[in-house]
């Protein structure tokens, strides 16, 4: 089974695909106007439970420096444009999200 990921930044929606089939829909925060969430085709370049702080329980950071898809400790922050750049979701959906996806899962950002 192949993975993927494509995040609508318009819809505030991370979209997970697998064999090109819609499986999961997960709402996320995004980056501000003066902080916006890098567009382009990028991968899960690392996983690191329980990063501590703003990432809440997870983060996958992409291969893009200091980008990623995180947790929240403010999860009031999901479905709006509030972050530096990274894709926040709900803890519980972050969890879900990476037991499913492994390093090296395509990521697409658009809007």
């Amino acid at each position: 089974m192949a993975y993927s990921i494509t995040v609508n930044l318009s819809a505030k929606r991370l979209i997970l695909y697998r064999d090109g089939s819609q499986v999961r829909v997960f709402p996320v925060g995004v980056g501000k106007t003066n902080t916006p969430t890098p567009i382009g085709n990028y991968y899960i370049a690392s996983k690191m439970a329980n990063p501590g702080g703003a990432f809440g329980v997870m983060w996958m950071g992409l291969n893009i420096p200091h980008y990623g898809i995180h947790g929240t400790n403010n999860p009031s922050s999901i479905g709006k444009t509030v972050s530096h750049g990274c894709i926040r979701m709900h803890n519980n959906d972050v969890l879900v999200l990476s037991r499913l996806v492994s390093i090296g899962t395509p990521v697409r950002i658009q809007y």
